[in-house]
C-alpha cells in the first residue's frame, strides 16, 4: 500500500522539531485514525530505521510520525549534537501533542514504537504519558546502562567534569563521535564486537548513512546519559500493552538482555517478548525479512490494542 508523506514540525519546549509524517493511501480527513510516533536510536534520524518502521506502519493504516531529536538533524536546538534523555523523552510526549492537533488523529488511540536507545526512551516517556495508549519497541536498549558499562563510568564522569571547566573557561566544545568513522578507524581499535562493527557498516557506508546523521556528539552531554535509567519505575508505571522485539544474535549494545529485563519488569498486564531467530541488532534495522517479522508482530499488536 502506497503512503503520503508530509514534512512537518512541531514545537518542543520553544524549538521546531523536524519531522515526517506518514499518512495511509486515501486517508479521509473526515475520518480519525490510530497514530504512532517512532522514535530513532541514539546517533539516528528520522531518515534511518525509525523511518522504515514508520512507513510500514503507514502501510497497516496508521498515521506515524519519525523526526529527528531536539539539537540533532533538521530540528532546532544549541548546543548541536547533544544527547540529553530529558530532552529526547520531552521530544516524545510533544510528538504526542502535536498528533492531537490533527483532525484525522483519533487522540485516544495513540502508541508509541522506539529503536534502540529509542526503544529506551519510548518506555520512558510512556510511563509519565498516558495518552501514549500501546508501546512497542525493537531491540530497544537501556542508553544510560550502555554507557555505564562501556567503560570506566567515574573516569568518565570525571573527564567531562574537566571539559565542561575547560569550555567554561572559553575552549572549544568537544565533539566527538559515536562509533569509529570508518572501517579504518574500526580496524585501528581492534573492536570485533557484533554491534560496533554492524554500527559501522549500517551509519558510515549507503546502506543507512544519513546527513542528518553525522556521527558527531556533543562529549559533556554524555554525563546525563550516565545517570539515566530508561526503565526505571517500570514495575509501578509501565502499565500500557507492551510488544518488545529483539534479535538471539546478542552484542555489546545489550538489546537482547534489555529486553528481558524490561519484560520482567513491566507492570504492564498485557506484555509480549517476541525473538527473532538468528537476527542481530542491526538486522533489525533494515534487512528485510528481519523487519518484515517484526513489522508483521507490531501490526498484529497495535490492531489490538489501538
Amino acid at each position: 500500500m502506497a503512503t503520503t508523506k508530509k514534512n512537518v514540525k512541531f514545537n518542543a519546549r520553544g524549538l521546531q522539531v523536524a519531522g515526517i509524517l506518514n499518512l495511509p493511501e486515501h486517508i479521509e480527513e473526515n475520518k480519525q485514525y490510530p497514530a504512532i510516533v517512532c522514535v530513532h536510536p541514539g546517533s539516528s534520524c528520522k531518515d534511518q530505521t525509525a523511518g522504515i518502521y514508520a512507513e510500514k506502519l503507514a502501510e497497516l493504516g496508521y498515521v506515524t510520525i519519525a523526526f529527528d531529536a531536539s539539537y540533532q538533524g533538521e530540528s532546532e536546538g544549541e548546543p548541536r549534537y547533544i544527547e540529553e534523555p530529558a530532552a529526547r523523552v520531552e521530544d516524545i510526549r510533544c510528538a504526542v501533542d502535536y498528533l492531537t492537533t490533527l483532525d484525522y488523529v483519533d487522540e485516544n488511540r495513540i502508541g508509541v514504537l522506539g529503536v534502540c536507545a529509542g526503544g529506551g526512551y519510548a518506555v520512558n516517556a510512556a510511563m509519565t504519558e498516558r495518552r501514549i495508549r500501546a508501546v512497542g519497541t525493537v531491540v530497544g536498549a537501556n542508553i544510560g546502562r550502555v554507557n555505564r558499562e562501556s567503560g570506566d563510568a567515574i573516569k568518565a564522569l570525571e573527564a567531562i567534569g574537566q571539559q565542561r571547566t575547560a569550555e567554561a573557561r572559553g575552549a572549544e566544545p568537544l565533539i566527538t563521535n559515536w562509533i569509529p568513522r570508518n572501517q579504518e578507524e574500526l580496524a585501528q581499535t581492534g573492536i570485533t564486537d557484533i554491534d560496533i562493527v554492524e554500527a559501522v557498516e549500517y551509519y558510515t557506508t549507503p546502506r543507512g548513512q544519513s546527513p542528518n546523521s553525522p556521527n558527531k556528539l556533543k562529549f559533556t552531554s554524555v554525563g546525563s546519559v550516565m545517570a539515566f535509567d530508561a526503565f526505571h519505575l517500570a514495575e509501578e508505571l509501565l502499565t500500557q500493552p507492551l510488544q518488545i522485539i529483539v534479535g538471539d544474535v546478542q552484542g555489546a549494545f545489550g538489546s537482547y538482555k534489555d529486553g528481558h529485563e524490561l519484560f520482567s519488569k513491566a507492570a504492564s498486564k498485557n506484555k509480549d517478548l517476541f525473538i527473532v531467530e538468528g537476527a542481530s541488532h542491526y538486522d533489525l534495522y533494515d534487512r528485510p525479512e528481519p523487519v518484515k517479522q517484526a513489522v508483521e508482530k507490531l501490526g498484529a499488536f497495535y490492531k489490538e490494542y489501538l
